[in-house]
């Protein structure tokens, strides 16, 4: 049983590794034999070995990391379609028009400009959401251990996660002071369906960490941040986000910059009234 759970967790870091590599590389052209190599997979057991862990071909993955990172900088940034084609991987703006109608029924064009479209869920600003000008600030590097979750975000076991975590600090004698509550999305709820949604749920640790079984290891990249402190439950952080990108961003002067968000859970839900939970959000920029 134990030899069995080993493989299954081995596989699943080796697609975890590819699918990283496609998210940070969606503007170059993919090599079947390349990913393969990356998955440490033959390229005939690649295929199969990936389309039953996402539930669909490579190729339409990649298709639609580049259909939804598309969706997202055209609401969130003023690159014009011929550049985000270029952005996403596309040679020319009719491929990107044609992958994106695809998947949403729509061109790229009306989607930019008739804001009453919305691909999947609709926005939420609340006009109770108080926020208050975020910080901008450099990050240092900070090792994490981890274990990712795919699920609609309100759904996902963070509280049973983290006692995982807990007791793999605990077994590998890792604490130490400062020990940090983060969780890492890869995706926008807005424009990718909730089943299939990332999510790697962390704490921070000082001490060397290697990664076993379902647990990984990763270092917080280094870059600027815009740091928003939020007070209120939890269940709230949809509004919250959907005022940061509809008010602050378009504002701000800042760019986003293409790596995922984070959040930093300051105390603790299972002992803090829902209204008292603060939360610092962390949204990448340049």
């Amino acid at each position: 049983m134990e030899q069995r759970q080993s493989t299954k967790e081995d596989y699943r870091r080796r697609i975890e590794a590819v699918v990283r590599y496609i998210d940070e590389h969606l503007n170059t052209d993919f090599d079947l034999d390349e990913l393969a190599e990356i998955a440490c997979f033959s390229r005939w057991h690649f295929q199969h070995i990936m389309h039953a862990w996402l539930g669909e071909p490579v190729w339409t993955h990649v298709m639609r990391r580049r259909a939804e990172t598309a969706a997202t900088l055209l609401r969130q940034t003023e690159l014009t379609v011929s550049e985000i084609a270029w952005e996403v991987g596309y040679d020319a703006p009719s491929s990107l028009t044609k992958a994106f109608r695809l998947f949403y029924n729509i061109s790229p064009m009306e989607y930019r400009n008739n804001k009453n479209v919305i691909i999947m869920n609709t926005l939420n600003v609340n006009e109770n959401v108080i926020l208050k000008a975020p910080k901008i600030q450099s990050i240092e590097p900070k090792q994490t251990i981890y274990v990712e979750l795919t699920g609609k975000y309100s759904s996902l076991d963070f509280g049973g996660t983290w006692s995982r975590l807990w007791q793999f600090v605990k077994e590998n004698k890792l604490f130490s002071a400062g020990i940090e509550h983060i969780a890492f999305y890869f995706d926008n709820p807005r424009v990718t369906e909730a089943s299939r949604l990332r999510t790697h749920i962390c704490l921070t640790v000082r001490k060397p960490a290697e990664a076993k079984g379902e647990i990984n290891v990763k270092t917080i990249e280094v870059g600027k941040y815009a740091k928003f402190l939020y007070q209120g439950p939890y269940s709230n952080l949809s509004a919250v986000y959907d005022t940061i990108y509809s008010r602050w961003l378009p504002e701000s002067g800042c760019t986003l910059k293409d790596i995922p968000w984070f959040e930093k859970y300051i105390n603790n839900p299972n002992n803090t009234s829902p209204e008292k939970l603060k939360t610092e959000i962390y949204i990448p920029v340049e």
